[in-house]
């Protein structure tokens, strides 16, 4: 699956992917909202994957070197890295969880329905982007298995959730386990996947408070995870690109349930109340700024690398 990227040399670039990283960053703290999906949207996905998938490696060789074996092999892993884009993609996500933590969660809290709303625009719009990436290559098998992708989708964001105060650190370790591997595949939350476990308000106080226990426990079992899950998402993506393109359509498509404006404070689906009007003109918003994003890229980047 191929990115569309500005060119490398340009030197407004690394500002441009210091730019996606806060984008993807700061979804990530909102449940329901995919940060693979929008990695997918501003076109550093693949680039993301790859690069995930070379630093898994090159971690799992450092006993090799300490033991005075494989520093070539982890070196070129390391080397394989597009760091240009990588290095400012990361940095602009660690300051947006930072900054989302305290300044989007607070506004998701405040104005629930209307940020589902401009959040469920976006979404449906990104869309369009693998059912594009796909093209002439969607069969009805392919349609079949995006539809079964978004009916489980939809039953997984449909589970009531809950708060877990002072949750066992090994719960955190295999909750982030979980939650990590929705940051790579668009369509799951990573923030509601751990909503559903009972750990994201107490990540968020965690994050804020600087729990250095709870942190460390979290960032353990993220790497674990996604050391055991990357490596899998990137030969998929290589062996089976058209399958993994209707999967991620039907997550998408499915992860919308998460998204709907009208919620409990348990997350079950409410009728449509008064101001459907306006939220359903945030969510066109939402739609909007998608789609303009999608047509720069396309006029861009009218081939891909």
């Amino acid at each position: 699956m191929a990115d569309h990227l500005a060119d490398h040399r340009s030197p407004v670039r690394p500002a441009l992917d210091l730019l996606r990283g806060t984008l993807i960053g700061a979804v990530e703290v909102v449940p329901g909202v995919s940060g693979g999906t929008v990695a997918l949207i501003v076109g550093v996905y693949s680039t993301l994957i790859d690069a995930a998938s070379h630093l898994v490696r090159a971690a799992l060789g450092l006993g090799d070197v300490l033991r005075g074996r494989g520093a070539n092999r982890t070196r070129r892993h390391l080397a394989a890295v597009r760091w240009r884009i990588v290095a400012p993609v990361l940095i602009g996500m660690v300051l947006a969880v930072l900054l989302g933590a305290r300044l989007l969660a607070p506004l998701v809290e405040a104005h629930p329905a209307a940020t589902r709303a401009v959040f469920g625009g976006m979404i449906a719009a990104s869309l369009v982007i693998p059912i594009r990436l796909l093209g002439r290559a969607w069969t009805w098998r392919r349609a079949a298995l995006a539809a079964s992708a978004a009916g489980a989708a939809f039953l997984v964001t449909g589970l009531p959730s809950s708060t877990v105060a002072d949750p066992p650190l090994i719960l955190v370790a295999v909750a982030a386990s979980v939650a990590v591997c929705a940051l790579v595949m668009p369509g799951l939350s990573g923030a509601f996947l751990l909503l559903v476990f009972g750990l994201y308000e107490t990540t968020l106080v965690a994050v804020n408070e600087r729990n250095v226990p709870y942190i460390a426990a979290f960032a353990i079992g993220a790497i674990v995870g996604l050391s055991l899950f990357v490596n899998l998402l990137r030969l998929l993506l290589a062996r089976f690109h058209e399958v993994m393109l209707a999967l991620m359509t039907g997550l998408m498509l499915g992860s919308l349930r998460a998204l709907w404006p009208w919620q409990d404070e348990v997350g079950r689906a409410l009728p449509a109340g008064e101001d459907a009007a306006s939220l359903v003109a945030l969510a066109a918003a939402g739609a909007a700024v998608v789609l303009v994003v999608v047509a720069m890229q396309s006029r861009l980047q009218p081939s891909s690398r």
